[in-house]
């Protein structure tokens, strides 16, 4: 149900649930001259575009206010990323508040000092930087207050190695993802991070040689050695036909395999340093990876399988060959037997 008010000089006032508009329905808002979308982060790609040709009248305005929670929500897209010429983006958060009461301000204090991980999302207006109750919500909190998500420079004598999560091909396969790693004695230095959904083997495997990745070697995930039905070949021998050098896959390891990783990740994450400019969005995912609950319950139900379970997992693949394989050996030299080097 729609409510309305009817204004002193013959206006009226409609709210509206943009969820509940198809193309053919949204037309009733033609005669509107202001929209006004609240929560504006939750509003969907298909509802802006519907609505931004619907309220274009010459004197009309289209007004969003929200809480920015990631920079590839639609309103995060059309205002800050691409920002119209004609468009007025202000930032406002607690301070702009001439009124802002005492009681409002303890508040703000207690989520500095109690909750850091989603203080700068709250109360300053940045992107939501992990999800409540994520399994690496903590570790990632700690490794932005030591200042070890920043610049990583790549050591051009240190090996790289690479460390995947495969996907598939076609519009609704799960996404690929490829992290990009470096070892010293004591720091893990990740370096990159490529995700992709849909595409064929040879995008991921020009993307890394364009990027200067092309003498990495691979490791890759149990299902790595699982033979194709199409080629006959295993993805592991695809990657080795392109010229790259393949780790044999790490094996399964049962049931338990997310819970092993999510342990293994958050004993070696107070030696990881991030190079941020190219790993925010598999740092994103690390922030977001959570448990599935029975909110009735409240039984968890292990790892939620979304759009963040393809990074962490490959994050994770990174973690569990680190402590299968002693750090000396990352930080060595990679055998290349093909250029006479053993």
């Amino acid at each position: 149900m729609h409510d309305r008010i009817e204004t002193p000089g013959g206006g009226t006032i409609l709210f509206v649930g943009m969820a509940d508009h198809t193309a053919e329905s949204i037309k009733s808002l033609e005669n509107c001259r202001i929209a006004w979308v609240e929560e504006a982060q939750t509003l969907s790609a298909r509802s802006l575009a519907l609505l931004r040709p619907t309220i274009r009248a010459n004197d009309s305005q289209i007004w969003f206010s929200w809480n920015p929670r990631r920079k590839s929500d639609a309103v995060d897209e059309f205002l800050r990323t691409q920002k119209p010429d004609n468009a007025i983006v202000v930032r406002a958060n607690w301070r702009d508040n001439p009124w802002f009461p005492s009681v409002l301000e303890e508040e703000r204090q207690t989520d500095l000092s109690l909750y850091p991980d989603r203080y700068s999302h709250v109360w300053e207006g940045d992107y939501a930087r992990a999800f409540e109750g994520a399994y690496f919500a903590q570790v990632l909190a700690e490794a932005r207050q030591q200042g070890r998500i920043g610049k990583v420079a790549r050591d051009p004598i240190l090996p790289l190695r690479l460390f995947w999560d495969i996907g598939g091909e076609g519009a609704k396969a799960d996404a690929m993802a490829i992290w990009v790693v470096q070892w010293t004695a004591q720091e893990i230095r990740v370096l990159d991070y490529l995700e992709g959904q849909g595409q064929v083997l040879g995008y991921y495997t020009n993307e890394l040689r364009s990027r200067g990745y092309g003498k990495a070697m691979c490791f890759l995930p149990h299902d790595g050695v699982n033979t194709s039905v199409i080629t006959g070949l295993r993805f592991a021998d695809h990657l080795r036909d392109a010229e790259f050098q393949v780790e044999p896959p790490i094996k399964n390891m049962g049931a338990g395999a997310a819970a092993l990783r999510i342990e293994a990740v958050r004993r070696i994450f107070s030696r990881c340093w991030f190079n941020e400019a190219t790993t925010t969005a598999g740092i994103e995912a690390l922030g977001f990876y959570h448990e599935k609950k029975d909110e009735a319950r409240g039984v968890g139900l292990g790892p939620s399988h979304d759009w963040s379970s393809h990074a962490a997992d490959a994050f994770g693949l990174m973690a569990v060959a680190n402590e299968k394989q002693p750090t000396a050996n990352f930080s060595g030299p990679i055998p290349y037997p093909k250029l006479g080097i053993v």
